[in-house]
């Protein structure tokens, strides 16, 4: 089926009626294959987005390296991983960028706070951007995609104490030369952070609409990460598949030690 593309406006007070707040600050995933076709294509989601938002309201998007074996340059290094509308953002006019193999973009007056230098080693902790959105109790909105992409639950498993890790590495400039930086982070195949979507629905934590033409799910950071550190609590193993299923969750099962698996 042919879709009509949707005006710029129309999207904004789709986005309004979902609940985004003018002036608030807003973490946006989002696959436009879904979203579209919006005139504009993602510019015109991003100007909506922003439309929506106000001119005091701050748009937060992931702008993550996809290449762990070159140095991270904030300016010209793609975030194609992150969708076309991410890669687009991150090259518009008055975004910021965090230095970081682990960046995040965001626009607006809090985008400086949101996008300040984070560590290398602990990529979603409370110092970090999704760790700022978080602090400054911001929205996480999901267009087109579901949890799974929604980086705010790493927030969670961060301040859980969870101990399960696999190995990574990037690669950093140190005295101009080009350095392989290994660290562990917290990290799986991320399938089952969709458990979110009926926890959240029965706390009445979420709320879903149509944004575009995709489902869109909005929601606080602080529901998403206090939603999550409570079943964490329960079964610190609670995302990870059963052993076996797929080889991500495995490495992070065997990093926990036997003692405390579960």
């Amino acid at each position: 089926m042919i879709r009509s593309p949707l005006s710029t406006h129309e999207v904004a007070r789709q986005l309004t009626d979902l609940g985004v707040r003018p002036g608030g600050i807003v973490l946006v995933h989002t696959a436009f294959s879904s979203v579209g076709p919006i005139d504009g294509g993602p510019q015109g989601l991003i100007a909506a987005l922003r439309e929506a938002l106000g001119p005091d309201g701050t748009l937060v998007m992931p702008s993550m390296s996809n290449d762990d074996d070159r140095p991270f340059d904030a300016a010209t290094t793609a975030c194609a991983g992150m969708g076309i509308v991410a890669e687009t953002f991150r090259t518009l006019s008055g975004v910021l960028r965090s230095n970081s193999p682990h960046a995040f973009a965001a626009v607006g007056p809090r985008a400086a706070e949101i996008t300040a230098d984070h560590p290398l080693d602990v990529p979603h902790g409370l110092d970090s951007p999704v760790g700022r959105v978080y602090a400054a109790d911001g929205q996480v909105l999901l267009l087109g995609i579901g949890h799974d992409a929604n980086t705010t639950i790493h927030l969670a498993e961060t301040m859980a104490g969870v101990r399960y890790r696999r190995s990574k590495y990037v690669t950093v400039l140190r005295d101009g030369r080009r350095v392989r930086h290994p660290y562990d982070e917290i990290d799986h195949c991320c399938q089952n952070f969709d458990l979110l979507d009926p926890w959240l629905d029965l706390a009445r934590r979420q709320v879903r609409g149509v944004v575009g033409h995709a489902e869109a799910r909005l929601m606080r950071s602080h529901d998403v990460v206090e939603t999550a550190i409570g079943h964490l609590r329960q079964n610190e193993t609670v995302f990870l598949h059963p052993t076996g299923v797929d080889h991500e969750c495995d490495e992070a099962r065997a990093s926990i030690p036997e003692d405390a698996a579960t």
